[in-house]
Parts: C-alpha cells; structure tokens; sequence
C-alpha cells in the first residue's frame, strides 16, 4: 500500500488535498463496507497506518460474563485467552481483516479518491472565486450559447453572461478578453455558479479603482454613481486630500485614464463631476454640461427645481431626458429643469395668483365684518323698545295731520311728482 501513500502525496502537492483527510475519508469507506459483512450490530473499525498504508480491521466487543449477542459481546474465558488483563466490561479490539481486504480496500480507496479530488477541486474553486465576489475579472469569449455567452475564467472554471446582464449593442467573438463584474458565487454539487455582469455599475467603479492609484488607496472616492450600460455613466467624486484634485486624478493626464477605462466599456460615455455635501452645489454639477441659472430645493421632499437658460433647456434635459435621469438618480432628488423663460411665465401666473388671493382675502375679511354687525343687529327689539310707541301722540303734534292725508291717499306714489308738487306749492306761496 505504499504506492497509495505515494498517490496521496502527490495529490497533496498538486491539488492542496490534505493527506488526512483522504485517508480518514478511506477508512470510513472501508467501516461502511464491512459493516454489510459483520452485521449491523457490530462496531467496526478500520485502521490505516499513516506512513505504510497498511490497513487493518477490528471489531469491538465488550466482555461478559454470559454472551448474548456475539457480535458485540465475548466472554470473560475467550478475553483472557488473547490477554489474561482483560476484566468483565472492558472493551477487547479483535482484528478480522479478510485475506482480500488489500484488493477490497484498494477499489474504495480508488473511488473515495476520485470523489475526494472532485470535491475539494470545487471547494477550492469557490473560496477562490468567492473572494472575487464584488471585483472584476478578465474573461475570454468562448461561445454563444442562443442569447448567453460562455466565459471562460480560466482553465477549469467557465461563467455565463446572461442577456439581461449584456450591453445592449455589444457584439463579441470567440477569444475576445472582456471584463465582467461578478455579482454572486453560489456552490453547487457542479461545481460553482458563478454569475457576471456587463452591467452592473460597480464595474465602472472598480474599473476606476483598478486605472487609478488614487482611488484604489482611497485619496480619492467614488461617493456616488449612476449608470445607463452601454450609452452614458456619472459618477461624483471627492477628494480626501485638499492638494489632490478628485477630477483631475480619475481624467488623468490628456484623459488617459478614464479612456482606458472608456475603451474597456467599448466607448461608453463617462461624466466625472465634484462631489459636494449641499445638494444645490451638488445638483448643479450633476447636471454638466448644461449651464445652471438656480437651483431651488427642497430637502425635506427630496426634490429641486433648476432653472437654466433658453438655450441650453435641451442640453440640461438630454437625448430622451438621459441627462436629466442620471443626474436625479446621481444625487438622490427629483428635479424639475424649467427655461428662464418657463420660469418667469410660471412666476407672473403665481404673482397673479397671490394677488387675487389678497384680494380674496380682503373680501373675506369685509364679509366676515358684515356678518359680525348683522349678529349684533336686532332690529325688531331695539326700536320696538326704544323708540316706537304705538300709542303715543309725539309724532302726531309734529306736523302730521290726517286731514292733510286725503291729499295724497288717492294717488299712487312717484317720488319724482311729489318732489315737483312740493316745488309747486312753495313757489305758490
């Protein structure tokens, strides 16, 4: 058994596989088998010895004084025949290995071997590839396979780019080298799953942080980013480091790093705007290249409203109001992108509004007036009171005479005539 000594060594140094661990796997291989063979009741045990390979088998029995079940029990007389030490209750080892036990230990070694070198080629494969979980790697263009494309990764390990993590309008060829993002690693009995992105924003952020030095050790950081694969990005950077300029540092030197990282994207466009703690200052640099008149937010709604000029409104919104989306999902707020001339219309219609809204008030003021003296009105009592008596002679010594009302009781009143009867008779008189 030393050639299987031999084999575990060498499998130990070209495939990380423990020793051990392949032998112990053996040994219980071995213990399942003869357990078939001395019955379910017997406690078997198998040893291999760890420098020759030799196996041997044993079967534990506990000495009694009376036998009941002879696979697991043996008398006191038969224990101290093989060592006169043994007492009632001890545990005796009796070795059984079969004369073809080298043959029969020889096939399940080979089995447990081949099992054991599956499994742990897939345990290595996903710690290796778990770590990579989150980063990007470098594949190569294996093959369409209908809408997905097979990846290699490397040697033994292959991915599939889905089509919902495609680049719509990418096209790729047998060989290419591409680099894909690896969202999840998951371990099956095949081996592991391991799912890629073209996609994924955090492509382009890693992608930044393996072209700039600044980024990769954290002078500068990547606060936010927003993507549409494939047509545009933006991302917003600030720099921990007052004498290194975050923008500068990720174009690099006549725009050397970012169209590295450019080309890798097959030319996907690629925003860099300045970072800032107030959203307004944050906004307006989100909305580049347009130029920004005002911003007017509101934090509590996580809204703003841009105002800019004429004729930059179509640049500020962007082909398909892009421009205007990236920016909103970059900083977190709705907004609203009005022309100055927008702008001053919808001002002159709320200035009209908040001046019929005044006068509105006026008005409800002077009603709500009216309505506090009519409450405080009672006229039926105050002068039925007061100043009106049926019965008294007051007002008919003043001048009042019946007599003098047949004058006018058969006439119909017109105010006009009487003011010219009046005129009448003090001219007659």
């Amino acid at each position: 058994m030393s050639e299987l000594i031999d084999a575990l060594n060498q499998l130990q140094k070209e495939k990380n596989i423990e020793k051990e661990v392949i032998m112990q796997a053996i040994e219980d291989s071995l213990v399942a088998a003869c357990n078939r063979d001395f019955g379910k009741n017997a406690i078997v045990k198998v040893n291999m010895d760890r420098e020759t390979g030799d196996i041997s088998v044993f079967v534990e029995k506990t000495v009694v004084e009376e036998v009941e079940d002879p696979a697991t029990e043996i008398s006191l007389e038969d224990a101290k025949m093989r060592d006169f030490h043994y007492d009632l209750g001890d545990v005796v080892n009796i070795e059984v290995t079969p004369k073809n036990f080298g043959r029969i230990a020889a096939q399940h070694a080979r089995s447990v071997i081949v099992q054991k070198i599956k499994e742990e080629e897939r345990r290595v494969l996903f710690e290796h590839f778990s770590h990579k979980e989150k980063d990007i790697v470098t594949g190569v263009v294996q093959r369409y396979n209908g809408k997905n494309i097979c990846i290699s990764l490397d040697d033994k390990t292959d991915a599939v780019l889905t089509e919902k993590e495609q680049v719509k309008g990418e096209v790729f060829h047998p060989t290419d080298r591409i680099k894909l993002y690896i969202i999840e690693v998951k371990d099956t009995n095949k081996g592991p799953k391991i799912l890629v992105s073209r996609t994924h924003p955090e492509l382009v952020k890693r992608l930044f942080e393996k072209e700039v030095a600044e980024v990769y050790d954290g002078t500068v950081e990547i606060k936010s980013i927003a993507r549409e694969a494939g047509s545009r990005t933006k991302i917003a950077v600030a720099s921990n480091d007052p004498n290194v300029d975050p923008v500068g540092a990720c174009v690099g030197i006549n725009g050397a790093r970012v169209n590295a990282i450019v080309n890798d994207l097959k030319g996907e466009k690629i925003d860099i705007i300045t970072w800032s703690d107030d959203p307004a200052v944050l906004i307006e640099n989100a909305l580049s290249p347009s130029n920004v008149v005002s911003v007017d937010v509101d934090t509590e709604e996580k809204s703003a409203r841009v105002v800019v000029p004429d004729y930059q409104l179509s640049l500020a919104i962007g082909k398909e109001g892009q421009n205007a989306r990236l920016a909103a999902k970059l900083t977190g707020y709705k907004i609203d992108i009005k022309s100055e001339s927008q702008a001053a219309e919808l001002q002159e219609e709320l200035d009209f509004d908040d001046s019929f809204d005044d006068m509105d008030d006026s008005y409800d003021e002077y009603a709500d007036e009216a309505a506090d003296g009519a409450e405080n009105y009672d006229g039926a009592d105050d002068y039925a009171d007061d100043n009106y008596d049926a019965d008294s002679d007051e007002y008919a010594d003043d001048g009042y005479d019946e007599a003098d009302s047949d004058e006018y009781g058969d006439e119909d009143y017109d105010g006009t005539a009487a003011d010219n009867e009046s005129e009448e008779k003090k001219f007659e008189e």
